[in-house]
């Protein structure tokens, strides 16, 4: 089990040559998908004029190959090379990207978002055995923290560049640089050397494979915890991100702006997080992180629901990124610590898996809740969940382990 220990700050690890390239291509492989996915949604909501169910299908469609490839993919990346995984996978979404240009029809958008996505399942789990491979153990929770801070920024700033590069550019705009972006983070890649651990090839078949991965995680007690908290904390946050325009519009009784800026609050929390993730890593161990994570976003949660005001809402949406801070980079930097290196690629792609399905989840059943009980009640529920889940953590965390020898 991981315990604190000195921790390398953010400034250390990026003095780190490959550590600083692999974080430049991930920011600006990231901002790039931003503004390809908000150039989509602006082309078939404005342009195509879809429905609500033709606009939710473009998520939906990145998400089922996620979820159901995702454990398969891992089998793969344990068995490649995680370089030459990682460049294949950057020019081809590359590649993928610039079909966009053509001006798609819907099916054409949903079966490039099926293809980016099913790439997708082999370069991040190989992004975080190669994280593994370049930062020293005590670095990783920074490397983590700045990958977390990469996604939070770019969610917060691309809106606003993307609905400007649309307006005066055209979509196609967006997706040429998304384009490009994937070709400057495999040219970045290609410059790293990754020198993973060796390790015995692995016998048997891909199922066999797979199955030895699923039994890992099972028989792992702090993999399934954290694995249970990060599908949990992204279920929260996607019953959020599908009603929150509904929240806003009937209990706030506000308008599409607010809407925005409760979702960059979301955004800024979780920097704000990450930021603060140094100073208690150093003292608190990475589960007990994730169970006050847990905790905070129930509570957060809570606050909106039983408030239903403008400021006590603001102050959840902050809470509910602060907290999903604390769960989503301890966790992810636990998994690559307490992973054997030839299992890595396989745990990556099932935690992948499990948080594809818990937001296809939150938001087939979000709706139906809400519509029946209430978005209020819907959100007294999520509370509710998130705080028993940390709960129950901290109980088993703080029960006294029995020796072996006594067990026996």
């Amino acid at each position: 089990m991981a315990s604190p220990t000195a921790k390398l700050s953010f400034r250390e690890v990026l003095a780190i040559p490959s550590v600083r390239r692999l974080w430049i291509a991930q920011l600006v492989s990231i901002f790039g998908d931003f503004l390809a996915i908000f150039a989509v949604f602006s082309v078939v909501t404005f342009q195509l004029h879809g429905t609500p169910t033709q606009v939710s299908m473009i998520l939906v469609s990145y998400l089922i190959p996620l979820a159901i490839i995702s454990p398969l993919a891992g089998v793969f990346v344990d068995k490649w090379n995680v370089k030459w995984t990682m460049i294949a996978s950057d020019i081809a979404r590359g590649l993928l990207v610039l079909t966009l240009v053509f001006k798609p029809n819907l099916y054409m958008i949903y079966g490039t978002f099926l293809a980016l996505s099913t790439v997708s399942s082999f370069f991040v789990p190989a992004q975080s055995v190669a994280v593994r491979a370049l930062a020293p153990a005590a670095g990783l929770m920074a490397v983590n923290a700045l990958m977390s801070q990469a996604v939070q920024g770019s969610q917060i700033i691309s809106p606003a560049v993307s609905g400007l590069l649309v307006q005066w550019l055209g979509a196609n705009a967006c997706f040429l640089f998304d384009s490009f972006s994937f070709f400057f983070s495999a040219a970045l890649v290609m410059s790293l050397t990754i020198k993973r651990q060796a390790v015995a090839a692995a016998a048997g078949t891909v199922l066999e494979s797979l199955q030895q991965g699923f039994r890992f995680i099972f028989t792992h007690a702090a993999i399934s915890f954290v694995m249970i908290s990060m599908t949990a904390g992204m279920f929260a946050v996607r019953c959020f991100g599908a009603l929150l325009s509904v929240y806003v519009r009937d209990v706030l009784v506000s308008n599409a702006a607010l809407f925005g800026t409760l979702n960059s609050l979301i955004g800024i929390g979780m920097i704000v997080g990450t930021q603060s993730l140094h100073r208690f890593a150093s003292k608190i161990s990475q589960q007990y992180l994730v169970v006050y994570g847990l905790s905070g976003m129930g509570v957060a949660v809570l606050l909106t629901a039983l408030f239903g005001r403008l400021a006590t809402t603001a102050i959840g949406m902050l809470g509910l990124g602060f907290g999903a801070a604390f769960i989503m980079v301890p966790s992810q930097t636990l998994l690559q610590q307490e992973t054997p290196h030839e299992l890595l690629g396989r745990v990556i792609s099932s935690l992948m898996s499990l948080l594809a399905i818990s937001q296809v989840l939150a938001m087939l059943m979000a709706g139906p809740v809400a519509e029946k009980a209430g978005i209020r009640n819907l959100y007294f529920a999520s509370a509710a969940m998130l705080v028993t889940i940390g709960a129950i953590g901290y109980t088993k965390l703080r029960k006294p382990k029995v020796p072996a020898a006594e067990a026996a």
